[in-house]
This record gives structure tokens, C-alpha cells and sequence, in this order.
């Protein structure tokens, strides 16, 4: 297999209406009102609250923006509105400062100065006010996470990473882009450098120590079981870097996995416990 740019490209009037059909059959087989999502006013969230919107109609979707003093950022809010505006859903701006200092406060090992536990709890408690909200409201929780970020286990397991149904999540970062751009979402939304908002000037490639540009082709020739060396080769790239992506991709499994438990009984709830499809 040759890895090009082009193996990246996506017939997008086929895949928005899959993703489009996915949501609207899904919500209405679980009998719900529709979905919430959190509306962060970046690519992967303000793609997905755009292919919610279209499928499910405005009116049954409700993005909700969760700005706290640390990681304020008033563009991200005008853009999150912009889109609600752009696109017919309903938008609700909750400010969540004063329970993470709730919370921060009544720990009794909090440490300020570690920033990925702080962090880590910020996108957990986000979880808490979609969940609060979709119970309340009847809705399911649309997660927002793509590809790239899922396989390399970057977010928050029980956070960002928890959802009812992701949508996007087999769609790598650059794809996202691609239809983003194709349903209509704001150009300065689709070009804005990605980041969690979960400490001041947090930036996602920065962290990674790749452009997605690049990460997506290592991941797709590890996804069709390239052998590192292949892969290197032809994006002509470290062996370094193929098996750092790699490495990082193998040892966050356990972020993508239920559970584990032991193995005693007949059945174990888990990928052993199949219902045959006559039983539902």
C-alpha cells in the first residue's frame, strides 16, 4: 500500500449522510429527545454539532458552552454562538469557575501545581453538566472526539471520552477538516489551531509533537498493519517518530477498552457477552 495525502480524502456527500443517517436512527431507536453536545467552538465539536443539527433538525440539538476563568478564551464563545447561529441549534453558555473551585477547594490532596490532574477533572466535570443536562432533558450525549486524538489516547478517559454515541470518531483530525468545510463550518473555526482549554495556552500538536498532517498517515499505515519501517520509509520520516506514534497508540488501549475484569463465570460481560440479535 502507498501511503499518499489522497488515501486521506473522503467522498464527503457519502460519509456527512452516513454520520447524518447514524445520528437520526440511533436517537430514535433509544426513544430520546435528541443529543447534547459540548459546544467548545472548535473543529471536532463545532463539526459535530453542524452534522447533529442537520440531521436531527436544530430544535433537537443543544450545544452547551462550559467557559471557566482559568482557560476563558472569548473567541471560542463567539464562535460556538456563531455556529448556533449558522447552523438553527439551541445554545446554552454555563460558566463552570465556581464548581471547579468547589471541588479544588474540598480535595484534600489538591495540588495547584499539577496541571494534568487539575486538568483532568475540568474535562470530567463538563461530563457531569452534559449528562446532568441529557438526563434532565431526555437527550443522549454526542461525543465530539475524532480518530486522531482517540487512537493516540489523547483526552480524558471518563471526560471528553466519555458519550453515548461519537459520530466522528472514525474520521481522523484531518478529515474532520475536510468535512467541516464541506457542511459549512466557518473557516475560522476549521484553520484555529486545536486545544482541550484545559490549562492556559494548551495547544494539541504541541503536546503531540507532530502536525496532524503527518500523524494521520502514520496512523493510517499502522491502522492497515504497515510495518514502522514501511511507513517510515515512504513519508520518509524518523523511525523514531513511527514508533513513538506507535508506542503511544499501543500503551493508551486502555483508555479505548471497557473495564476489565476476571475471567470466572460462563459469560463475562465484555466482549464475551454477545446477544444474539433475535434476543433484542
Amino acid at each position: 500500500m502507498k501511503i499518499t495525502p489522497s488515501v486521506l480524502k473522503l467522498d464527503l456527500p457519502l460519509v456527512e449522510n452516513r454520520i447524518e443517517g447514524f445520528i437520526k436512527d440511533y436517537v430514535e431507536k433509544c426513544g430520546t429527545e435528541g443529543v447534547v453536545l459540548g459546544a467548545s467552538g472548535g473543529l471536532d465539536s463545532s463539526t459535530t454539532l453542524a452534522l447533529a443539527s442537520l440531521s436531527l433538525g436544530g430544535d433537537r440539538v443543544l450545544g452547551i458552552a462550559m467557559p471557566e476563568q482559568e482557560t476563558h478564551n472569548a473567541t471560542d464563545i463567539q464562535h460556538a454562538k456563531l455556529l448556533a447561529e449558522e447552523f438553527g441549534f439551541n445554545i446554552q453558555v454555563v460558566d463552570i469557575s465556581s464548581t471547579l473551585k468547589t471541588f479544588f477547594h474540598t480535595l484534600p490532596i489538591y495540588d495547584a501545581t499539577n496541571k494534568l490532574s487539575k486538568g483532568n477533572v475540568k474535562a470530567r466535570i463538563r461530563m457531569v453538566y452534559l449528562y446532568y443536562y441529557a438526563n434532565k432533558l431526555n437527550r443522549l450525549v454526542c461525543g465530539t472526539s475524532d480518530k486522531s486524538e482517540t487512537m493516540m489516547g489523547y483526552f480524558t478517559k471518563w471526560g471528553d471520552g466519555a458519550a453515548d454515541i461519537s459520530p466522528i470518531m472514525d474520521l481522523y483530525k484531518t478529515q474532520v477538516m475536510q468535512l467541516a468545510s464541506h457542511v459549512g463550518v466557518p473557516t475560522g473555526i476549521v484553520t484555529k489551531p486545536p486545544s482541550p482549554r484545559l490549562w492556559p495556552n494548551q495547544l494539541a500538536e504541541k503536546e503531540l509533537g507532530i502536525k496532524y498532517e503527518i500523524l494521520d498517515l502514520i496512523l493510517f499505515g499502522l491502522e492497515h498493519f504497515m510495518k514502522p519501517q514501511e511507513i517510515s520509509g515512504q513519508l520518509n520520516l524518523p523511525m523514531a517518530l513511527v514508533e513513538a506514534v506507535k508506542s503511544r497508540w499501543l500503551a493508551s488501549e486502555h483508555k479505548r477498552q471497557p473495564p476489565l475484569t476476571t475471567k470466572l463465570g460462563f459469560r463475562t460481560v465484555g466482549k464475551d457477552f454477545r446477544v444474539p440479535r433475535g434476543l433484542h
